[in-house]
């Protein structure tokens, strides 16, 4: 019967030295020549331990009588406990995982007197070339070593959780069996649900997001005596490099990290804002997949509304503007079991977005405004079609300036109501005083819009610092002068001073001027009244001869009746 056959296997402590493996004559014990120790020897077989090998058996003149090998098949077993040949069972115990030994193992040892028929003669010695690849007990335990860990961890894995992670599995002797890295994606799969081997099951708990360890499973916590295909043998250790990229429970709702919040928050976002903000969006272990920084550019959408994932409408609820938040978002409330290729997101990954929230309006807010400074004894305030003086500074709500007047050498120069200046920047400097300071929020309704302006982003809530340096009273709207009374009864022979049957352009101006000068009546204000009484005659001269007939002349509110043009 060959050794094989009978179970060669068990290992005992102690280590036999051999001068040489020549004729030694009678050997009362087995001889042992260690020809390869591996540098690291974690476990030595002892009597008892279970162990996997590799061995050719041969006679003196190297005719082989038997080899593992050439079944395609490690021999495992019981070491020390009688199932082996006393030499065998001798020789190998005490050797490490991957050690190469020589036995010589002397007839009493082997198969004594007796031999094995048609295979070995009686009193026959016996040579061995034995490789050991695996060691265990049913005392073992699962071994768990942490190579790394991340400073922080807020969670590790517990049943039920859903993990994603990398892995290299071998042998104990080295020999690779598997690897996700091969496979180019992570295992996922549900912890402590029994869809992992019961020793991996127990070895990934208590991970966090980003640790590294090597398991090492015994075989009744893996595949045990069946083995696994033609990769894991029967009765094997496993040994596991994992790398826990992410995890996450089903139950799991949106995680919020309050990183910066500014001391002044007089509002929180709600459903139905619109929020602009930067992002980075990382996998758990830190892989970027998206951000907004690299593309200059905010991200602007409504909350709430299902515009964005939902995790995101979550998370962005009842931020305040300027807030700094880490949003942490499981795949159930992200893109899913499916991922998203688009921005190298897998399947069931964890997001972890860092927010930077720029403004947020709502499409119903009014201009805001905060008056810091009103002059005593305030009786006259600005109204539409008044001209106004003023210095600003306008800037976004995270403090990026945009504009100043005090970049030029005069105040900014405005006609009230007359859709010069954004409809925001016009309902923030009615009803002011001269002298009066105002903080104004203009939303972008009321600004430049979704689309932006020169220098001012799309949907950009705009923060102007204004000052009212003067104003004028104005004219109604489509008027260029006003009379404060009634208007001559022979307007036209007035005006024409050299009485001559026309009224050139030097004859109207002065004219006007007389009647602003006596106060009679009033020009629309401007900073360039000469133009404004330029524009009074050519409206006036119909035929454009540069004189003004009696025919021509008209009062404004005559024009109005007859639906004709504009003037006095």
């Amino acid at each position: 019967m060959a050794p094989g056959s009978r179970c060669l296997l068990l290992l005992l402590l102690g280590t036999l030295g051999a001068p040489t493996l020549g004729d030694p004559g009678p050997l009362e014990d087995v001889v042992i020549d260690r020809y390869y120790i591996p540098k690291i020897c974690l476990r030595e077989a002892q009597m008892g331990d279970f162990i996997r090998y590799h061995y050719n058996g041969t006679f003196k003149d190297g005719k082989k009588f038997d080899s593992s090998y050439d079944r395609g098949a490690t021999v495992a077993g019981v070491v020390g406990v009688g199932r082996l040949i006393t030499g065998m069972d001798r020789g190998l115990q005490g050797m490490c995982v991957n050690e190469r030994r020589h036995l010589i193992v002397p007839p009493h040892l082997g198969y004594g007197s007796i031999g094995v028929a048609g295979l070995i003669p009686p009193d026959a010695t016996l040579y061995f070339d034995v490789v050991m690849l695996d060691i265990w007990n049913k005392n073992d335990k699962l071994q768990i070593t942490t190579l790394s860990k991340p400073e922080r961890c807020n969670r590790t894995v517990e049943n039920s959780d859903f993990v994603r992670y990398h892995y290299n599995g071998t042998l104990l002797d080295g020999t690779p069996f598997d690897s996700s890295y091969r496979k180019g994606s992570t295992y996922d799969t549900y912890v402590g649900t029994g869809w992992l081997i019961k020793g991996m099951d127990q070895g990934l708990l208590g991970m966090c997001a980003g640790e590294k360890r090597s398991i090492i499973i015994p075989p009744f916590l893996a595949y045990g005596e069946k083995g696994y295909g033609t990769v894991i043998p029967p009765q094997a250790s496993l040994v596991f490099s994992v790398l826990l990229v992410d995890f996450h429970n089903p139950k799991d709702g949106v995680f919020l990290e309050h990183l910066e919040v500014p001391e002044s928050c007089k509002r929180r976002a709600v459903t139905g804002d619109f929020v602009r903000y930067h992002y980075n969006g990382t996998l758990m272990d830190g892989t970027l997949f998206d951000s907004s920084y690299s593309r200059n550019q905010t991200y602007n959408t409504y909350i709430g509304k299902g515009y964005i994932i939902p995790g995101m409408d979550q998370g962005l609820q009842g931020v305040c503007m300027g807030e700094q938040r880490r949003v942490v978002i499981p795949p159930h409330l992200a893109y899913g079991e499916n991922g998203a290729g688009k921005h190298k997101i897998p399947g069931s990954a964890v997001l972890v977005f860092d927010v930077h929230v720029i403004d947020f309006h709502n499409p119903e807010d009014p201009v805001e405004i905060e008056t810091v400074f009103r002059p005593e004894g305030c009786n006259v305030t600005t109204r539409n079609r008044d001209f106004v003086r003023y210095h600003y500074n306008c800037s976004l709500l995270d403090g990026t300036r945009l504009f100043s007047s005090h970049d030029y050498e005069k105040p900014q120069e405005v006609t009230l109501g007359a859709n010069k200046v954004i409809e925001g920047l016009n309902s923030g400097l009615l009803d002011m005083c001269a002298g009066e300071r105002r903080v104004l929020i203009v939303p972008p309704h009321l600004g430049h819009g979704e689309s932006g302006a020169r220098g001012v982003p799309g949907s950009a809530v705009l923060r102007f610092e204004v000052e009212l340096i003067s104003m004028e009273e104005g004219v109604p709207e489509g008027y260029l002068f006003i009379w404060h009374g009634e208007p001559p009864a022979n307007l036209y022979e007035q005006m024409d001073l050299n009485k001559d049957g026309g009224i050139p352009a030097d004859e109207f101006s002065t004219f006007i001027k007389t009647q602003v000068a006596e106060g009679k009546g009033r020009l629309m204000p401007s900073s360039d009244p000469e133009k404004v009484i330029a524009d009074m005659f050519q409206n006036q001269d119909r035929n454009q001869d540069g004189k003004i007939t009696p025919d021509e002349l008209k009062l404004k509110s005559d024009e109005d009746q007859e639906k004709i043009h504009e003037e006095l």
